[in-house]
């Protein structure tokens, strides 16, 4: 919490890093992908901050979609909800590693098919402007 009762802006990273590593360790390992749960590393954060968290008892929601897969990356869009008001707009760029030997690698076809499955829109080159339905994604 900042000195007027917000949630810090560093904690909103944190809270969709909890959101991906549900998404790629339990939901895509689920489907064959389990690299994704645990051999990936962040290339780039965007968050637009839309609105203030302050403290409540109840969680916020985090809806979860996959924009874009790539040879050797892909992009993860999420949107941190509080009682139907986005607080926050936010995309990160990541790329499957190989730990032991500090190396980027290539998404394999089963990856890619799993990250495909979480796309927001099936189409491969959608509209930059084209808004998003509410609802959509995981949660």
């Amino acid at each position: 919490m900042d000195s007027l009762g917000h949630v810090n802006n560093v904690v909103y990273v944190d809270y969709l890093q909890e959101a991906r590593v549900d998404m790629l360790s339990i939901h895509a390992s689920q489907t064959g992908a389990r690299q994704l749960g645990d051999g990936v590393v962040v290339v780039r954060h965007e968050v637009e901050f839309l609105h203030p968290l302050v403290f409540r008892p109840h969680p916020v929601r985090i809806e979860t979609w996959v924009e874009k897969v790539g040879a050797a990356s892909f992009t993860l869009r999420y949107e941190i909800i509080d009682s139907d008001v986005v607080c926050c707009r936010a995309a990160t760029v990541l790329a499957p590693f190989v730990f032991a030997e500090e190396r980027p690698r290539r998404l394999t076809q089963q990856e890619r098919v799993t990250l495909e499955g979480f796309r927001d829109d099936p189409d491969p080159d959608p509209e930059p402007s084209a808004a998003r339905e509410p609802g959509r994604g995981l949660s």
